[in-house]
């Protein structure tokens, strides 16, 4: 069980946590950074922080289910996106922002960073999450 809390006497965060506390017996998926890329490897939404940040979500979506987990289930996120300004970051937090990772809310970092690892990438999303103890590990699913 993971306990998420918004400290009142800090600055309230804009949808996100800032901590989050796992119970003991909790299972842990450590996830690879999701990028913008389709099952072909074809990049989506080239120059366009909002597609490729959705890309980004659906397949980190896509990665959670196949282990038995889902957004709502994030415990955290590094969302790093190629970016100078603020309102690039911006545009990326907007579609995290609306998506299931805030349901938690999840606890976040969001980093501007120089370049990304495929040509054309602005945006990458790193998360943990807590796993179904009723999934098999093995199983895949």
């Amino acid at each position: 069980m993971v306990r998420r809390t918004t400290v009142p006497s800090l600055f309230p965060p804009p949808g996100y946590a800032h901590a989050a506390v796992v119970e003991t017996g909790s299972r842990l998926a450590f996830m690879a950074g999701s990028v913008p890329l389709d099952k072909d490897g074809t990049l989506v939404g080239p120059g366009d922080f909002a597609a490729q940040t959705a890309q980004v979500l659906a397949n980190l979506e896509t990665a959670l289910h196949a282990i038995g987990s889902d957004l709502s289930r994030v415990i955290s996120t590094d969302v790093y996106v190629v970016a100078s300004e603020p309102a690039d970051l911006s545009r990326a937090w907007d579609v995290v922002h609306a998506s299931g990772l805030t349901t938690g809310p999840h606890t976040s970092t969001l980093l501007g960073v120089a370049c990304l690892g495929y040509t054309g990438q602005l945006v990458e999303i790193t998360a943990v999450a807590e796993v179904d103890a009723t999934t098999d590990p093995d199983s895949g699913e």
